[in-house]
């Protein structure tokens, strides 16, 4: 069989080409250019928030409590839980009468001077405004 210089030819010059896209490519990989998760000032979760029936106080040092008055709780008979808040994630660890503790955590959607906006891992959204 007869090989054809002209297609050697072709191909040795689209390689270059080829290269450079395969390391544009290896180079983009490494970059973070798709990372969108908001970041929220912790300082701004200090404070009383309510929504609704639903109360809950944030302390600076990262604890806090919550009641809710639909199920005849007094904040004297709050439920203390730990927070913090890295980026967007806001984690709640409950702690129980009983000893136990409860983690939960929120998607901070939206947080600002007058209102707290979170979801949880089932679609379920929370707003409160701060009082």
């Amino acid at each position: 069989m007869k090989k054809t210089p002209h297609i050697t030819q072709k191909n040795r010059n689209r390689l270059p080409f080829g290269l450079f896209l395969c390391c544009l490519a290896l180079l983009m990989a490494g970059c973070d250019l798709f990372n969108h998760e908001e970041k929220f000032d912790k300082s701004l979760m200090s404070g009383y928030w309510v929504s609704g029936t639903l109360h809950e106080y944030y302390n600076a040092n990262g604890t806090g409590y919550t009641w809710d008055t639909w199920d005849d709780v007094t904040e004297e008979e709050a439920q203390p839980f730990t927070w913090t808040l890295e980026n967007a994630t806001l984690t709640q660890i409950h702690k129980m009468e009983m000893g136990g503790n409860v983690p939960k955590v929120y998607t901070v959607i939206k947080l600002n001077s007058s209102t707290l906006e979170y979801r949880d891992d089932y679609g379920k959204t929370y707003t409160f405004t701060r009082e």
